[in-house]
């Protein structure tokens, strides 16, 4: 369930510029998480990362839960990948120059999906929701 409220709330950031524009009421929400985005991110980042490797263990499982959760667990990465990597650089990135080099090029690449993806996150957050309630 923690996984669920995470996925939710990386997309409403990642996608906040989009969801202010048609509801202007959820500006003050996504403010208050704003100044936690980098944490958030990284947060994400890591449960995708776990997602991803859990959901390839798990292979055997193969169905439209194990798709969506292999899917959540992506676009958790993604999503996770853009809005931490002021944190993830860093902490991680800093020393190593071809590596800062390197992540901030994929970072440009990704940022154009950015909002897209987060609406895809906050889509597939509460399908896993409906999954968890009835299942």
């Amino acid at each position: 369930m923690i996984g669920i409220i995470i996925a939710i709330l990386g997309g409403l950031i990642a996608s906040a510029s989009v969801i202010v524009a048609k509801k202007p009421n959820a500006k003050d929400l996504i403010d208050k998480l704003i100044p936690f985005q980098g944490w958030i991110g990284v947060i994400l980042a890591i449960w995708g990362l776990w997602g991803i490797i859990g959901s390839v263990l798990n292979i055997g499982n193969l169905g439209l839960a194990w798709i969506i959760a292999l899917a959540v667990a992506v676009v958790e990465f993604v999503v996770g990948f853009l809005l931490g990597y002021g944190l993830i650089s860093k902490y991680l990135l800093e020393k190593n120059e071809t590596a800062k080099e390197k992540g901030q090029a994929l970072r440009l690449k990704l940022t154009k999906y950015q909002i897209p993806a987060g609406l895809i996150l906050i889509a597939l957050g509460v399908l896993s929701l409906v999954f968890y309630m009835i299942g």
